[in-house]
């Protein structure tokens, strides 16, 4: 059985084709530190000739997010991006200009959150740091 097939059943969704390309896609996309929308999923298997509808995408994305597979961000004004869930941390900058998202990881941003709590006595549960940048010229 792969990896696809292991990752739907283990959390309790059936096994269809249109699902098991959709999270081929995300991890593909994954590895390479992408964010797709449901739109850029559809355009991807309509340039393939393959046959699966937006409604479908969204219905698979829904399904996916809600099953913890994927997390939904809001990097960009009206517009959804996703990505795999995973246990390893990240944040984001976010190109004003081009939208262009990349991630990336600073253990001393990461402290300061942590002292930051502590100096407010609280605990801190989660978190989302998103630079909104310009290219400088």
């Amino acid at each position: 059985m792969t990896s696809e097939n292991l990752e739907l059943r283990k959390v309790g969704l059936k096994i269809t084709l249109p699902r098991i390309k959709i999270f081929k896609l995300l991890e593909a996309m994954s590895l390479q530190h992408q964010h797709v929308s449901a739109e850029d999923v559809y355009h991807h298997f309509l340039k393939r000739g393959e046959s699966i509808g937006l409604p479908t995408v969204y219905r698979v994305l829904t399904q996916f997010e809600s099953a913890g597979l994927i997390v939904r961000r809001h990097l960009i004004k009206g517009r959804s991006v996703f990505e795999l869930a995973s246990e390893d941390h990240h944040d984001h900058i976010v190109c004003l200009d081009s939208s262009e998202i990349i991630e990336f990881r600073d253990h001393i941003i990461e402290r300061r959150q942590q002292e930051i709590a502590q100096q407010h006595n609280v605990e801190l549960v989660d978190h989302t740091l998103v630079l909104y940048v310009r290219k400088s010229h």
